[in-house]
């Protein structure tokens, strides 16, 4: 995502002294920095060109709606709607006077708006929660055949990783078995799974298989609780995977990002769960050789 213009070498900065534009390479460094803050942005439900337009405001200070435009390559009509979207969030203002001018709050504060505007709806749908299932409830419901239909899930994004692996934890009644390789214990070991695969232990058998590598031995020596804990090696590139009651199992794994630092090694998480009862059945062998 580019924040003053597609082109990946160039882009526009405005002069005050001359009131003109010029164009400039790109500082590859601050090219990543405004990258990482647009894609934090974008978790928040701002737009693409939303974030164009803060972005650009934030840092250019106050500027009329044509100088926007033309700055970031963005038809006017387009510029003045995102304008008053983003007033309606908070995050930016008119200044009255002629011509009509918009300035942008700070980039802590705007986070603060959008962080507090999050939690608003939150709230609003769990107040809302108990009259939406009353009036679904009350509605005719359609005769559904019961039978057992053998399911896949993607999921996308670390959150929503962890948020499946937290409700197959939650329904397992007997075995919950796990096989994470260093990288991915060190994900599940920093995230509240720890304590909740903890808690669960107490009720049910939980067996842990990772790698021989020295970071995980750190990480089991932080989870002695564990009753069963066997460590394997050569193994590091098995995708991380959960088997629940032999029934249903999420698959998690990593996907390069082509458009990070190769040194920084940037990834994305994503997963697949299913109750694909072959699949379960091959997971289930491939963990029994694991041990």
């Amino acid at each position: 995502m580019s924040l003053a213009m597609e082109n990946d070498v160039l882009m526009k900065v405005y002069n005050k002294q001359s009131e003109a534009y010029k164009l400039i390479k790109k500082d590859q460094a601050l090219n990543k920095q405004l990258t990482t803050i647009e894609e934090t942005l974008s978790r928040f439900g701002l737009l693409k060109n939303e974030i164009r337009v803060y972005l650009y405001l934030a840092r250019a200070g106050e500027k009329k709606a044509g100088e926007i435009a033309e700055a970031i390559s963005l038809h006017r009509t387009e510029t003045y709607r995102i304008l008053r979207d983003l007033e309606k969030k908070g995050i930016v203002f008119s200044i009255f006077e002629k011509p009509l001018k918009f300035t942008a709050v700070a980039l802590d504060k705007a986070i603060d708006l959008l962080v507090d505007a999050q939690k608003i709806k939150i709230k609003l749908l769990e107040q809302e929660k108990p009259s939406l299932v009353e009036l679904w409830q009350s509605m005719p419901q359609l005769k559904v055949e019961n039978a057992k239909r053998e399911l896949f899930q993607m999921l996308e994004g670390e959150q929503q990783v962890l948020m499946k692996a937290n409700e197959l934890l939650e329904k397992t009644q007997n075995k919950f078995q796990i096989y994470a390789s260093a990288d991915y214990l060190s994900e599940l070991y920093y995230n509240d799974f720890s304590d909740k695969l903890k808690s669960q232990a107490k009720k049910i058998q939980v067996n842990l298989v990772t790698d021989d590598s020295s970071k995980s031995t750190y990480f089991l020596g932080q989870m002695q609780w564990l009753s069963r804990t066997q460590k394997i090696t050569d193994t590091q590139s098995l995708p991380c995977f959960m088997i629940s009651d032999n029934n249903e199992v999420l698959i998690a794994f990593h996907e390069k990002d082509n458009e990070s630092d190769e040194a920084k090694k940037k990834y994305r998480t994503a997963a697949i769960w299913t109750n694909y009862s072959a699949l379960v059945n091959t997971l289930q062998m491939l963990f029994s050789k694991l041990v």
